[in-house]
């Protein structure tokens, strides 16, 4: 079982970012995944989930509304997290994780594995 986020990199203010979650060893499509962030200095921040695919709503926390939107290919067995009109703010590292019940509804009841961590710098 393993995840590996990806796509982090630097973007000016007002820029858009893809970031990619794919998994490996399973299958993504039957769990829910959930993206947080961590900035330095502060604590790990949920940013968004979906649910597994027998569901697949999403919702967004405080950061990410209006701003960001989640899905899923299936066929590339890998969840992403479309960020627009980013802030400064948004700079983090930024982790995707697997609920960890098998066709879990967000928000998941936890969280088992996680990836490794892209990170995003917003600035000018």
């Amino acid at each position: 079982v393993q995840l590996q986020a990806s796509g982090g990199g630097l973007v000016q203010p007002g820029g858009s970012l893809s970031l990619s979650c794919a998994a490996s060893g399973f299958s993504l499509r039957y769990y829910a995944v959930g993206w947080f962030r961590q900035a330095p200095g502060k604590e790990r921040e949920e940013v968004s989930c979906i649910s597994s695919d027998t569901d697949s709503t999403t919702y967004l926390q405080g950061p990410g509304k209006g701003r960001f939107t989640v899905s899923r290919d299936n066929a590339k067995n890998t969840v992403y997290l479309h960020m627009n009109s980013l802030k400064p703010e948004d700079t983090a590292v930024y982790y995707c994780a697997r609920g960890s019940r098998y066709g879990d509804y967000c928000p998941p009841v936890g969280y088992d594995s996680w990836g490794q961590g892209t990170l995003v710098t917003v600035s000018s």
